[in-house]
């Protein structure tokens, strides 16, 4: 795997803005063309020489961003408006997703899945959490937990139907298109 990197001193400089009162870092075209697939990327980087893993989200537009976390916020000292130096490597294998407590109470509640759950790539059980979580009513998710144990129980390994790159965080993103930054 090829590192890919920005200077933040170039035109194509990485800035970090808020939306819905995350911070996101929305990458540069050059960099964000650099990555293996339009959508979701596993990687490993630096931002401003800090090490970190995630899983570098399409904006809809062929571009990619990044959440930032308010650790790696308070690590690095990132604020809103500040440019940042961001170095990514694409990754071969997926960091494991945090499943949300709904789903993980679901799945504490179906032993007869937890070899299925156990046996299924990282990336695959990311599809899972990501397709419950892709969502804002809650009855929808409610509805997708279970639905999501009723189709482990029958053998599926993946949710069907499910698009990587039009499942993103619903606090940050709309039909699969990151919002605008806050004004």
């Amino acid at each position: 795997m090829s590192m890919i990197s920005n200077d933040p001193h170039h035109q194509d400089q990485a800035v970090v803005v808020t939306i819905s009162g995350h911070l996101v870092v929305i990458l540069p075209p050059a960099l964000s063309a650099a990555l293996p697939s339009r959508g979701q990327v596993a990687v490993t980087g630096t931002i401003n020489g800090h090490d970190f893993k995630t899983v570098v989200e399409p904006d809809g537009l062929r571009g990619h961003w990044i959440k930032i976390t308010p650790e790696l916020a308070r690590v690095v000292g990132m604020a809103p408006g500040d440019a940042v130096s961001i170095e990514l490597t694409p990754r071969d294998s997926w960091p494991e997703p945090v499943v949300p407590e709904d789903l993980q109470l679901a799945l504490d509640d179906a032993p007869d899945i937890a070899d299925l759950w156990h046996s299924i790539t990282s990336m695959a059980r990311w599809e899972w959490v990501r397709w419950v979580g892709a969502t804002r009513n809650p009855a929808t998710r409610e509805k997708r937990v279970h639905v999501s144990i009723s189709k482990m129980r029958s053998g599926k390994r993946r949710p069907c139907c499910f698009d990587l790159s039009s499942c993103t965080d619903p606090d940050l993103a709309r039909s699969g298109k990151l919002m605008r930054p806050d004004a």
